[in-house]
């Protein structure tokens, strides 16, 4: 049976986190439990505290039997809200694995993958109410250009979502086939998986409010982090690296540095690599994951 999903970096995410046996740490991104199993190994009386929304990802969490690991049901976009009812305040370490596991990409059913045949659903809740299914098929169209051409950083996204629009005025789209149908003849020759690819993070992406998401969890982080705690993100697509980078340099997501009477920098977070680390390229063989993976580290300052 395959793994349920190969952690990306994993030893650059535990380097970057600077574990303390004794510290709190949180995996806002549980998935499959790669990343937190490892954490785990670093603490003796510390705590570490594992978000995830997924019902697969809380299955997988009943198998961790430590005493020092709590795992919270909810979207990390609540972790303030979350920690304070575990009667946690302050953190040494936050890691964020954004994006999708190999385990949902690899479950049909779920509709994250190009390559099988399913319903469009697309969520990582899988008790939210929209679907891709509900996009492709109720969103103005002006709507469904915005989404292929900001979050999937198509082309031809006008052509696109009028394709898609003018299919649905003769029958509903259920499928990730009926999809693919419509824009197939769209797609750039030879780059079709490429294009498919992009076209499927678009809607995931809106399906999930992923950058919403990101921000909402971000913009908490400074008040989590104890001062010399750690910020871990990696990210796979240049619109979340982007949000993630300017944070860090700026505690803004315009990445404009606010400075005080005296021209000090007002920011919560210091870099702690000036540049996105990026996978071995051994790695990069070994998990296709880590091709687009971009892993950044920053500091709570005072």
């Amino acid at each position: 049976m395959p793994a349920y999903h190969v952690p990306v970096m994993l030893k650059e995410c535990l380097n970057g986190l600077h574990i303390k046996p004794d510290g709190v740490y949180v995996d806002v991104t549980f998935g499959g439990g790669g990343h937190s199993r490892a954490i785990l190994e670093h603490l003796t009386t510390g705590k570490l505290y594992g978000f995830d929304q997924d019902a697969d990802a809380k299955a997988e969490s009943k198998l961790i039997e430590n005493k020092n690991f709590s795992f919270v049901d909810a979207n990390f976009r609540n972790l303030k809200q979350y920690l304070r009812l575990f009667g946690v305040k302050k953190v040494d370490g936050i890691l964020a694995d954004l994006g999708i596991s190999s385990h949902q990409i690899d479950t049909p059913e779920r509709g994250f993958s190009t390559r099988f045949d399913a319903e469009l659903d697309m969520r990582m809740n899988q008790n939210a109410d929209i679907t891709a299914k509900n996009i492709v098929n109720e969103y103005p169209v002006e709507q469904l250009h915005k989404i292929l051409g900001m979050y999937g950083e198509i082309q031809n996204a006008r052509t696109a979502a009028q394709a898609i629009y003018t299919a649905r005025l003769n029958k509903s789209i259920e499928t990730i086939n009926d999809l693919k149908g419509i824009l197939q003849k769209f797609t750039p020759r030879g780059k079709e998986n490429k294009y498919f690819a992009q076209v499927f993070q678009a809607l995931r992406i809106e399906v999930n409010q992923e950058m919403a998401v990101l921000e909402e969890f971000l913009q908490q982080t400074p008040d989590v982090l104890a001062e010399g705690g750690r910020l871990v993100v990696m990210s796979y697509h240049s619109l979340e690296d982007r949000l993630v980078k300017n944070f860090i340099r700026s505690g803004k997501f315009s990445g404009e540095v606010e400075k005080d009477f005296f021209g000090n920098d007002l920011k919560p977070l210091e870099a702690v690599n000036r540049k996105a680390i990026e996978a071995t390229e051994e790695e990069r063989q070994l998990n296709p994951r880590a091709r687009s993976a971009k892993l950044r580290i920053a500091e709570r300052i005072k």
